[in-house]
């Protein structure tokens, strides 16, 4: 049976032990990791690998000896409770020998947890778990965590009570850190709202929040919107040193100015302009309000026809070159923030 959405991160959750396996892939060893951890951490509980009711089978042991998961399956420990029998890295080459051990599997048995990289709609190892009626299939994909998955990954560390804004911030965070990095992100989270009742607030998240390439972009941007000439060439090169891409700082910059102009033009004023603008950081708002009253309409206008310019230029099969090309625009946007009117 197929898991997909909120029903797979549900069952990580909460899994089935009744149930004979599951299979977990994706082509992010990282997140097909931590969903494996998380599943086979509540079949077994915290103290089950400690209690030798863990085994752990590489796909290359199990090549070599097949018989090795039918016995981890049937065995017997010394400590009562369920058990978990878990294969690491599987391929299709592995096929024949996990489904003789799912078609062995009875009441009692250890369950089959087996993890695989990304695995293709005509694997045989992905059809097995599919079309098996007590078993389950699970693909992770390179989509960010859903809301539900961080605020189950939350309510888990003990906090439940999360400020919208807030929620907001860590779902545009999810999208930017890597899973383990976005995983560390709120343990560290949890463990500053240990034992306290108030909300978690965007402040809170801003500083509690890894820095990364999107900051040091953003980081970029605002020095150009303010106009701090002096600010661009270290930034400029950092990021370059990381291999940032030329459209990648357009890209940034559009977004960036389109916000500022939505703002500016807003019936409700600046500051509702920017409340209502999608994905502006919390910690960035008072910021924005501030170049947006000092841009103006007219200037913004002007920005983003240079940016629009630019990014065309870049997309074409101009020879000129890419960074250059970018570093001279946001120069220019530095010193257009300067002009009057």
């Amino acid at each position: 049976m197929i898991l997909r959405g909120i029903e797979a991160t549900r069952y990580f959750a909460k899994p089935d032990p009744a149930k004979t396996g599951l299979l977990i892939f994706g082509a992010d060893a990282m997140r097909v990791a931590l969903k494996r951890q998380e599943v086979i951490a509540a079949l077994i509980g915290p103290e089950g690998e400690g209690e030798m009711r863990l085994a752990r089978i590489a796909a290359a042991e199990l090549r070599k000896d097949p018989a090795a998961l039918l016995d981890a399956i049937k065995s017997q420990g010394f400590f009562p409770g369920p058990r978990v029998a878990f294969v690491e890295d599987a391929t299709d080459t592995l096929t024949a020998t996990i489904q003789t051990a799912l078609m062995e599997w009875r009441a009692g048995d250890a369950q089959i947890v087996v993890t695989a990289g990304g695995l293709t709609a005509k694997s045989t190892l992905k059809t097995l778990f599919e079309k098996h009626p007590a078993a389950f299939c699970a693909g992770l994909y390179d989509d960010p965590p859903s809301r539900e998955e961080i605020e189950a990954a939350l309510a888990k560390a003990g906090l439940t009570s999360i400020d919208r804004e807030a929620m907001t911030d860590l779902a545009n965070l999810a999208r930017a850190l890597d899973p383990g990095d976005f995983r560390q992100t709120l343990d560290k989270i949890a463990l500053y709202k240990y034992r306290d009742p108030s909300p978690l607030t965007p402040l809170e998240v801003a500083t509690l929040a890894p820095a990364t390439v999107e900051a040091e972009v953003d980081d970029l941007i605002m020095a150009v919107a303010e106009g701090r000439q002096n600010d661009i060439a270290p930034l400029f090169r950092r990021l370059e040193a990381q291999g940032t891409a030329a459209v990648t700082l357009c890209i940034a910059a559009m977004r960036h100015f389109r916000a500022l102009h939505t703002a500016v033009t807003d019936p409700g004023g600046v500051s509702s302009g920017i409340a209502k603008a999608r994905g502006v950081p919390f910690k960035a708002r008072d910021a924005m309000q501030r170049q947006a009253s000092n841009w103006g309409s007219r200037k913004l206008e002007d920005a983003i026809t240079l940016l629009v310019e630019t990014d065309l230029t870049l997309r074409s099969t101009s020879r000129a070159p890419t960074m250059a090309l970018i570093e001279r625009a946001l120069i220019r946007l530095a010193m257009m923030s300067q002009r009057r009117g």
